[in-house]
């Protein structure tokens, strides 16, 4: 793999590209660990540790924590240690499990967000839900480069789409229905995306958001849950995603 660094003209091996893999919890991140049959060691950081994947392609896995706010901390704290040190991150993935809009994103399926959205920043009013942007603050989503999103998709079958990020997880089929249609591109929901963005785009670091459907979005039925396919399912992604890393350029949109 050979990416081209952000700065100067200093060129970066499999071996030497830095990947921050950010998931909510420990069995997420051990999913993606399970793709890599090379050596793993702990770097413990003020509030994070950090799992390391060393050899051929090396990353450093985080279990960021669960919902926006935590994800972005925690993010946050493990980009600023790398870039103290000397030694920034080239990406930062977000990954795990997540609802899935139904038909788009079957159980068992993989996404790849071509633009992360926080879908319920912002305010209710009586004609509506308006986003935060609309109320005169901060953004509302980021789109991931477009030839990363390619790649990823191509090597992995992921379906290229919209991926929400929500405080609360839907569970009727009301609320399922008002974020399609403020959103009918998109795909899948989960908790940590955005915020996950929000750190990577505050230290100007590429982002890609990858995500296995263990749920359809929409009334809870945990008995059709299928949680131990959706990790299986990000295994097998990140087993596929060198071929994906060798054809993307960091300065390609």
């Amino acid at each position: 793999m050979v990416l081209q660094a952000q700065e100067g003209h200093r060129l970066l091996t499999t071996s030497s590209a830095r990947v921050l893999v950010a998931t909510a919890v420990p069995a997420e991140r051990d999913a993606v660990a399970r793709a890599f049959a090379t050596a793993e060691s702990e770097v413990r950081l003020p509030g994070a540790v950090l799992h390391r994947i060393s050899g051929e392609f090396a990353c450093d896995l985080l279990a960021a924590g669960v919902g926006p706010a935590l994800a972005a901390a925690s993010t946050a704290t493990a980009l600023t240690a790398a870039a103290l040190q000397g030694t920034p991150y080239d990406l930062v993935v977000s990954t795990g499990i997540a609802g899935g809009f139904q038909p788009g994103a079957p159980v068992g399926s993989l996404v790849v967000a071509d633009e992360i959205t926080a879908a319920d920043l912002g305010a209710d009013t009586a004609d509506g839900f308006l986003p935060v942007t609309e109320l005169g603050f901060g953004t509302v989503s980021h789109r991931p480069p477009k030839t990363l999103v390619r790649a990823v998709a191509a090597a992995t079958g992921a379906l290229p789409g919209e991926v929400l990020t929500v405080s609360t997880v839907t569970g009727t089929a009301a609320r399922a229905a008002q974020l399609r249609a403020r959103h009918p591109r998109a795909l899948a929901e989960a908790m940590e995306g955005f915020g996950v963005a929000e750190a990577a785009a505050a230290h100007r670091v590429p982002v890609l958001e990858l995500r296995a459907v263990s749920n359809p979005v929409g009334p809870r039925d945990r008995a059709a849950w299928r949680i131990g396919d959706a990790l299986a399912a990000l295994t097998g992604a990140f087993g596929k995603l060198t071929s994906a890393w060798e054809s993307w350029n960091p300065h390609e949109s």
